[in-house]
């Protein structure tokens, strides 16, 4: 058996005595993403770069000293800064302080969120619905509602194991009222709109803008008509009252019997329809100074805003032809992956209009 010599096993003592120096106070966690497959070298220089160890050479020596340099665990880890090397290198190994990580997109509605919580966090499917219609955090929020939605705000979320639905629910409702600035409450009493209102046309704008500069405007042409008496005919709201979600609105769903519906209900409905993002919850309190009444998409995602019906309806007739052609690139490509895949087509659905504004 090969010895070790006095100078090899003198340095071994010092990088173990100099990581039994570390840790033991209180510094915040961060996060350090240790991907699959990674190797010490890579784990180490995560750690270095998130402040965790002061040097990968180190670190990497004193993992292989203990003969855990590879026996990691891929994943999210919430490690504090000040932290001993041993206990580093034991929540490696043990894959202790692995947290889940949950991102809610905006625009995201409670119908998509609750899955997300349900597979990321594995939690019971009762459980999520129970959270998010929690009657202390409705009487928190004011909200008339019977559940949370549009109060979960979009981001990312690292969570720990063994959190509870209603902790996870409660983390994201916090988080919005964190993000919730001082001025915008301030600007409410200027509109003379409740939080709850502001919030339930903010998602609206979220979920009809596909460009961030779109976003005022599409909220001034809200505030015009609302303003004006007229119905919001948002198509965002219809899809949120069928009971099925429909990407492409046929005539036939804008008769869905709903206070949801906006084709059909004057004002607001009854509550958000999704998060919003602060991106369109401050375009909704500072609009753009427009007087657009209409708006119609094109399939690049942006949209054609007009203040007459008359210019309104020549817009839509301009547009036609773009979804018509954009349609039929999408039904080919479709044919095109089925033929490679030796499956089917699916049917093309039935083409229709793009959005209007009456």
């Amino acid at each position: 058996m090969r010895s070790i010599g006095f100078g090899s096993a003198r340095a071994a003592l010092g990088i173990v005595a100099l990581a039994a120096a570390c840790g033991g106070g209180n510094a915040p966690a961060v996060r350090v993403m240790i991907p699959p497959g990674a190797t010490m070298r890579v784990a180490a220089e995560s750690l270095h770069k998130a402040g965790v160890v002061g040097s990968t050479r180190m670190f990497r020596l004193y993992a292989k000293l203990r003969r855990a340099d590879r026996t990691i665990k891929p994943g999210t880890y919430m490690l504090a800064r000040d932290a001993g090397w041993g206990k580093v290198l034991a929540a490696l190994r043990e894959g202790r302080g692995i947290v889940a990580v949950v991102t809610i997109p905006e625009g995201f509605t409670l119908a998509q969120i609750e899955p997300l919580l349900v597979s990321k966090l594995e939690l019971p499917p009762d459980s999520v619905r129970a959270a998010v219609s929690d009657t202390a955090l409705l009487h928190r929020l004011d909200v008339p509602t019977p559940t949370v939605e549009g109060y979960l705000f979009p981001d990312t979320y690292f969570i720990p194991p063994g959190t509870t639905a209603r902790a996870a629910v409660l983390m994201m409702v916090r988080r919005f009222e964190q993000r919730w600035l001082p001025e915008w409450g301030a600007r409410l009493d200027t509109l003379s709109l409740s939080r709850h209102d502001l919030v339930t046309l903010a998602s609206i704008v979220e979920r009809e803008a596909k460009r961030p500069e779109e976003r005022p405007v599409i909220a001034s042409v809200y505030w015009n008509r609302l303003r004006k008496g007229m119905l919001l005919q948002a198509d965002p709201t219809v899809q949120y009252a069928l009971p099925q979600y429909q990407k492409r609105l046929l005539t036939r769903h804008l008769a869905v019997k709903s206070p949801y519906n906006t084709y059909k209900y004057p004002g607001l409905p009854p509550g958000p329809i999704a998060s919003p993002g602060s991106a369109s919850i401050k375009a909704t309190l500072y609009p753009a100074n427009a007087a657009f009444l209409y708006f119609v998409a094109h399939p690049d995602g942006h949209h054609e805003f007009r203040v007459t019906l008359r210019e309104h309806e020549a817009a839509v007739r301009v547009a036609r032809p773009l979804w018509a052609a954009f349609r039929k690139r999408q039904a080919d490509s479709l044919r095109v992956a089925a033929q490679r895949a030796g499956t089917a087509a699916p049917a093309a659905s039935r083409a229709t209009a793009p959005k209007r504004r009456n």
